[in-house]
């Protein structure tokens, strides 16, 4: 009974990281506790087994006048939380500003705020019930800016949103659809919060997708690393920056 449950468990987690639980998978860290025989020792092996494979890079195009960029939450106080490489992300992430602006691409800003007293916020919501004790990000108030290294230039759109994702209570979509807009290029902080909550949201709503990697920012690296390298290729295909100014400048 307690294998069942267990191995019910792994299903739903498996379930919820967009990943595919195959009969016959072990899911025990000792091969030889599997019934039916040895793991095989490639995972290439497991017959029906599904793996999140990057989309290539090779050959990627990007039309311009169908093409927004989404920089997220790069918001002083969120910027704050990293520990390190803070300034190297900035760098990179007001290159790919420039360039984009260059290439007439449009840009769109993602900042998460609040009114005062946050009655935006329910108190069955328990991340933002946290947020809301903490009494940050009001809207206007010191560390909600966007910082001045990536700031938005006259007449750029700024998505105020009161969710992790960038979709959810905004007029995102509207603002997309009404501009021809049919890829988004994603980034922003966190890699686990905004990107993956926005991520998932745009490919259900059949946006494609592309997430500049090193670009994102996230207080667990090894988090980081998990979805962009297992979770995220499933549904975006994963750039560097250089490989973002390559394919918009060819």
């Amino acid at each position: 009974m307690r294998t069942f449950l267990f191995v019910s468990l792994i299903v739903a987690v498996c379930a919820a990281l967009g990943c595919v639980y195959t009969p016959g998978m072990s899911v025990f860290n000792n091969p030889d506790e599997q019934a039916g025989g040895k793991m095989p020792q490639d995972t290439n092996e497991l017959k029906g087994a599904h793996y999140a494979k990057p989309n290539s890079t090779e050959n990627l195009s990007i039309d311009h006048s169908r093409t927004a960029v989404l920089i997220m939450d790069y918001q002083t106080d969120i910027l704050g939380f990293l520990e390190a490489g803070r300034d190297d992300l900035l760098k990179r992430a007001s290159r790919v500003l420039q360039a984009s602006r260059d290439a007439k691409i449009m840009v769109i800003y993602i900042a998460v705020g609040f009114r005062r007293n946050y009655p935006e916020i329910s108190p069955r919501n328990t991340m933002f019930t946290g947020l809301k004790q903490s009494g940050r990000f009001i809207m206007n108030q010191p560390g909600s800016e966007i910082h001045p290294m990536v700031a938005p230039k006259n007449g750029e759109v700024i998505v105020l949103k009161h969710r992790v994702g960038a979709f959810v209570g905004t007029d995102l979509d509207m603002i997309l659809r009404s501009s021809g807009i049919e890829t988004l290029v994603l980034f922003g902080i966190s890699t686990s919060g905004v990107v993956l909550s926005t991520l998932r949201y745009a490919a259900d709503l059949d946006y494609r997708c592309i997430v500049i990697k090193d670009c994102c920012g996230d207080r667990d690296l090894a988090v980081h690393n998990c979805l962009t390298e297992k979770v995220f290729p499933r549904q975006a295909t994963i750039v560097t920056v250089e490989e973002f100014l390559s394919a918009i400048r060819s």
